[in-house]
């Protein structure tokens, strides 16, 4: 009854809810998301600058999230390099001399506070020659606005960031009396003209008034109250930057430092004064607010200006332009000639409209078409600047518990295997789909922070390399297929949405490291079988060639992979040659692709060995694969599961008790492959086990690859830097509706990119060779071009 009731859910989920109508769903989601978005843009309050300024929440333990853009943690030649020559002031009280510290700590860590509290305040760096003073003005009175009064006129050199703020001083000294209150505004209305004239060509940062720790204060300030403190805030709120003044001179108001002390006053030692660590924090702010439009971290995107369009990305644009007016001129062309009668001459009568299959040239148009709608999303998600974007923050619940949901969703789709064969394809499928959703809950949760948790998804990593070599090995050993239309299929489904996305994206190649990865292995393989004497099939009979050839290939290519991870600078130099080095460089050197080749360089050799040794031993009739049975011997299935189980676990726990990520991965290319073994043994040995499979992760599985590049722009954001914020405000209900659109757009541009492999390869090898020389014409031209648009930036 258990087993019928479950089938029978199954199959009314599946009834009511299949791919077609959830894709219909999402294009409504991603319709009325990017209205609502563009219209909040429009006519919303204010913009990332604003947000950054004004709002935010914390995350963690110190670590501030603005609403809706992501925040840069600078380093000191990053803040040297952006205020160089730059003269900055901080007036105001004694609080302001503390953010004036926090801020030149980052640009000197080094530096004490000392000196006498109530006197101005000089730091020079001579390298960059950069000054950053503090101006003891503890109210707002005509002393301070006689010194915005002299930089207006010129009389002294003007600022060109000036952070400003007061407030404590008056309530303190009058009492709190209301009488204090009306004179700070009528000294703040006739300074505020000076503040907007100032603003015109320079930043200037008004600093709302944090509270207090009223059961610190000492006696002397226990009239400092945040009743009080509020009053002066509505005050300077209600005076500067009013609705009917012009915009493009505008005192910035900074309330995200208050709204940070409201959470830490805690902290305070004396109930005024605000931790260091909130001070750091208000100090990061006011950087990210002034340096990343001249900095442009990738993760900074509060007050990022939008990156200008390359040529190759106006090209592009126009391409997918020119393909979608085409596809909806075709269809019209259709819908008219499908809505024409026509009669047939000899009977006289009307004939029915016949529905035709469309041609190649109009699959083209049609795939091509809705290939650049969805890079038009890509693009509004990543480029446009039209969707927030927010940090990650790992904590051990954001990667645990969505884990426990995908196994649990894993285990109630389940299904039996059409084949009993060890890593038939339902369970390669099922093996790469559990993989990548791991891998991007990893990714979502930014839990690389987590040693042990990193060490895994690097086996992961290994494993799915692993299978290349398995998988490719096994291909040509059986078929002994070398020909050009079988590279060209493999090529182009491996790197055709890259090579889109680069375009689109104006991303390098490098940049999607695996897709280089896999594809320079799969030539790899390619090489070592292919060239002579070819490995695989030599007669009808099915003899293959003598173990021996490939024995002696294997040892070859592992003697290459030594010798190469040996000498970096040999690696590099091989890699540095244009056009190779414009496929393998990022940020202008080829030293991450070493780090990343280098990791796993062992992992796709362990799986052609793997794919040799299994087919020596079915061969010899050593296995036993039959429904129900285990792989080997009794006793000998009962041994290897044993030592199976606890290599694995020693594994989990030797990647529990690695001290750093460099002794990790120093490791990891010689350790990884006992973990993937042990897998493999335990998913196999068993024959129950091995004739069942999820459907759930097989269905991933076939599409792990556009799983995996897609995240990169329309899951997370800025780069996998960040994350995608559709719906803001609630952050479990954005992530679902974004998994759904991510996830979908990924199995459509896979159907995309079936497609059109369809039509773009031919199995003749003459027409293939024809078409691969072209494609790389035009790859080759493309990166001239690329190198040529760097040149001139």
């Amino acid at each position: 009854m258990a087993a019928q009731a479950y089938a029978m859910g199954r199959r009314e989920i599946n009834q009511h809810f299949n791919i077609r109508n959830a894709k219909l769903l999402a294009i409504s989601f991603v319709l009325v998301l990017t209205a609502g978005h563009g219209i909040h843009r429009s006519y919303g309050v204010g913009d990332s600058c604003e947000w950054l300024l004004s709002s935010g929440r914390f995350l963690g333990e110190n670590v501030w999230q603005p609403n809706g853009c992501m925040m840069h943690k600078y380093k000191i030649s990053e803040v040297k390099s952006c205020l160089m020559s730059k003269y900055i002031t901080f007036v105001g009280d004694s609080r302001i001399r503390q953010l004036f510290y926090s801020f030149i700590k980052v640009i000197n860590s080094g530096i004490k506070e000392s000196g006498s509290k109530h006197e101005n305040i000089s730091f020079e760096d001579k390298s960059t020659s950069l000054k950053v003073d503090f101006l003891w003005y503890p109210e707002v009175n005509n002393s301070m606005k006689d010194c915005f009064k002299a930089w207006t006129e010129g009389a002294q050199l003007k600022p060109h960031i000036i952070v400003v703020g007061a407030a404590t001083w008056s309530i303190k000294i009058h009492n709190g009396s209301m009488e204090a209150l009306t004179q700070y505004k009528i000294n703040l209305t006739s300074i505020t003209p000076l503040l907007e004239k100032l603003a015109e060509t320079n930043d200037i940062y008004w600093v709302l008034q944090d509270p207090v720790y009223e059961d610190l204060l000492n006696e002397n300030r226990k009239i400092i109250t945040n009743q009080r403190i509020g009053l002066y805030n509505d005050a300077a709120l209600s005076i500067l930057n009013s609705s009917t003044r012009n915009m493009t001179a505008k005192v910035k108001i900074f309330r995200a430092s208050k709204l940070v002390a409201e959470e830490t006053i805690g902290g305070s030692l004396d109930g005024l004064h605000l931790p260091e660590t909130t001070r750091d924090i208000n100090a990061m702010i006011l950087m990210n607010s002034y340096c990343n439009r001249i900095v442009k971290p990738i993760d900074g995107s509060c007050c990022l200006p939008r990156s200008p369009l390359s040529l190759i990305q106006k090209m592009t644009g126009c391409f997918f332009s020119i393909c979608i007016i085409g596809c909806i001129v075709t269809y019209f062309c259709h819908s008219w000639r499908k809505s024409k009668p026509s009669n047939d001459v000899e009977s006289g009568e009307e004939k029915k409209p016949t529905t035709a299959s469309l041609s190649n040239p109009e699959k083209l148009l049609l795939s091509l078409s809705k290939l650049g709608l969805i890079m038009g999303y890509f693009y509004l998600c990543d480029r446009a600047d039209l969707f927030m974007k927010e940090q990650k923050y790992y904590t051990h619940s954001t990667f645990f518990i969505p884990l426990v949901y995908i196994i649990v969703l894993g285990v109630f789709y389940n299904d039996n295997t059409k084949e009993t064969t060890m890593l038939n394809r339902e369970q390669t499928d099922e093996w790469k789909g559990w993989m990548q959703l791991i891998i991007l809950i990893y990714h979502m949760s930014g839990a690389s922070t987590f040693l042990p948790v990193y060490m895994h998804v690097r086996v992961l990593v290994a494993a799915y390399l692993f299978q290349t070599g398995y998988g490719h090995f096994s291909y040509f050993w059986k078929s002994s297929e070398y020909g050009i239309s079988r590279i060209c299929q493999i090529l182009f489904r491996l790197n055709f949405l890259v090579v889109v996305l680069c375009l689109v994206m104006d991303r390098p190649y490098q940049f999607y490291y695996f897709v280089p990865l896999v594809t320079f292995w799969f030539m790899v393989i390619y090489a070592t079988l292919g060239i002579w004497p070819q490995t695989g099939k030599k007669d009808e009979n099915g003899s293959c060639s003598p173990y021996w050839e490939v024995v002696f290939k294997l040892l070859g290519l592992f003697l290459c992979i030594c010798l190469f991870a040996a000498s970096q600078s040999s690696f590099e130099t091989t890699f540095s040659v244009w056009p190779i080095s414009k496929l393998f460089e990022w940020q202008g050197s080829v030293h991450e692709w070493w780090f990343r080749w280098k990791l796993d360089r062992f992992a796709v050799l362990h799986g052609m060995v793997f794919a040799f040794l299994y087919g020596v031993l079915k061969k010899g009739h050593l296995l036993s694969e039959s429904k129900g049975e285990t792989l080997f011997a009794p006793r000998m299935s009962s041994f290897l599961l044993f030592t199976s189980v606890v290599v694995f676990l020693t594994y989990s726990i030797w990647c529990a008790s690695c001290k750093n990520k460099t002794e990790c991965n120093e490791l990891h290319p010689y350790f990884s492959v006992l973990q993937i073994l042990s897998f493999i043994l335990i998913r196999n040995i068993p024959g129950y086990v091995r004739s069942v499979y999820s459907s759930f992760f097989a269905w991933f599985g076939k599409i792990s690859l556009e799983l995996f590049i897609c995240q990169y722009h329309i899951w997370l954001a800025a780069d996998t830097k960040g994350i995608l914020v559709l719906i803001p405000g609630n952050p479990v209900f954005n992530i679902i509706v974004s998994t759904f659109i991510f996830v979908l757009v990924a199995h459509e541009i896979s159907q995309i990119t079936n497609d059109l492999v369809q039509i773009a390869i031919p199995k003749d090898n003459y027409i293939a060779l024809k078409r691969l020389l072209c494609v790389a014409i035009f790859l080759v031209g493309i990166l001239a071009l690329s190198t040529v648009d760097q040149l001139n930036k």
